[in-house]
């Protein structure tokens, strides 16, 4: 009795077309799932950082760079870790620039996306933490729609499996990529057997990720980074895991795959800087243009409110921002008054813990002393990371 014979009747098709022609135009499904999840992680971060003080449309400033230098760090870091397929013996270099057939790292699309997002936050005057802690949701969100793209090329599935959610898997054709091989009755050629649908249990791990982030992120005020490090850590133990029950082929170390590695050592590297990093959320201020402040919500993901760039035209860019505290924010939102700016011998550190004896003060006093209507993050009143808020200026925006 083989695998196969016990194999149910239930099981996941997969698609035997991955790419469609449009005329003379190739749509490719592996593209389009990458193009939809980064469009949702945009709506994301955009709204998250307006609620932190940014101007409206900040985040397609930042899209501009950390798109591109994500995906070619996502190219390199695959061509890097499997550069038999492209220099080795019957390899073909000029394979490693067809993107379109797969092949994309996402430790390589978070260092590469991370440096253009340094490049953008540099010119825009807003702190990188910031750019990085309102990614953190949406980042997990459009993994989840780019692992679909994964399913359509029938492609990092599990070993063989008899459950009832067991995948079918398509031989596709070398000569014709992103179809599958058909018979001699012109059916696709499908392998025996189930196997283990990691692209999904990888998809909805990544939801959960997700959402853990945006209800500790809530709960806890989460700032200097430490929201997006919280999805690292959330990504790579799901990654650790999964990457054990896959069977493409791949490079080892010990005999144990080179993500395994990966996702352990970027893990312990996200733990560390969770647990060492402490300090306040940062909220924004705009310096150099006139901004109006406008009312939030509670959610970090209800619907962008558009109505101002309907209604008229978008004010111009802000030459920076300036770095506030909650309760300054909260003031800034409710009166339009800016906060003064702090006094040198205020300041701690570098200018981060600034009128730390006032805060103390307010503290003493209760919540009441500072709480207006209209709380930027919602009514919720933990306060793990918001000692010592800051209100000092960024860097000078580069020219």
């Amino acid at each position: 009795m083989t695998l196969a014979s016990l194999s149910p009747q239930a099981a996941l098709p997969s698609p035997s077309t991955a790419v469609w022609q449009l005329g003379p135009v190739p749509i490719r499904a592996y593209a389009l799932c990458i193009i939809l999840g980064i469009v949702l992680a945009c709506v994301v971060t955009e709204h998250r950082l307006r609620r932190r003080g940014v101007a409206p449309g900040a985040v397609l400033d930042i899209a501009v760079w950390a798109v591109p230098a994500g995906i070619i760090g996502a190219r390199v870091y695959h061509v890097i870790t499997s550069p038999e397929k492209y220099f080795g013996a019957g390899g073909d270099p000029v394979k490693a620039f067809a993107i379109w057939e797969g092949g994309l790292g996402i430790w390589g699309a978070v260092a590469g996306g991370a440096i253009g997002a340094w490049i953008a936050a540099r010119q825009l005057g807003i702190p990188l933490g910031v750019v990085a802690d309102a990614l953190a949701p949406g980042l997990p969100l459009a993994q989840a729609v780019g692992r679909f793209g994964n399913w359509f090329n029938n492609e990092l599935f599990g070993g063989r499996t008899t459950l009832p959610w067991g995948l079918e898997i398509h031989r596709m054709d070398p000569d014709n990529p992103g179809h599958a091989l058909r018979d001699d009755a012109g059916q696709p050629i499908l392998e025996p057997g189930l196997y283990h649908p990691t692209f999904a249990y990888e998809a909805l791990w990544n939801v959960g990720v997700a959402a853990l982030v945006l209800l500790l992120d809530r709960k806890l005020r989460l700032g200097r980074g430490r929201a997006f490090a919280l999805y690292v850590m959330g990504y790579t133990a799901g990654r650790f895991w999964i990457e054990l029950m896959r069977t493409d082929e791949a490079n080892t170390i010990l005999g144990v795959r080179l993500n395994v590695w990966t996702a352990a050592l970027v893990f312990l590297g996200a733990l560390i800087y969770f647990v060492r990093v402490r300090g306040p959320r940062e909220y924004l201020i705009p310096l150099g243009a006139a901004a109006t402040p406008a009312p939030t919500t509670s959610s970090d993901l209800s619907q962008v409110d558009l109505s101002e760039s309907e209604a008229g035209a978008r004010t111009a860019a802000p030459e920076g921002y300036r770095v506030v505290s909650e309760e300054q924010y909260r003031a800034y939102r409710e009166t339009g008054a800016v906060p003064p700016e702090p006094a040198d011998d205020e300041a701690g550190p570098g200018g981060d813990e600034p009128q730390a004896d006032a805060m103390a003060e307010r503290t003493a006093a209760g919540p009441s002393a500072d709480r207006v209507d209209g709380d930027p993050e919602g009514a919720d009143d933990g306060r793990d990371d918001r000692a010592g808020a800051g209100g000092s200026r960024p860097a000078d925006r580069d020219s």
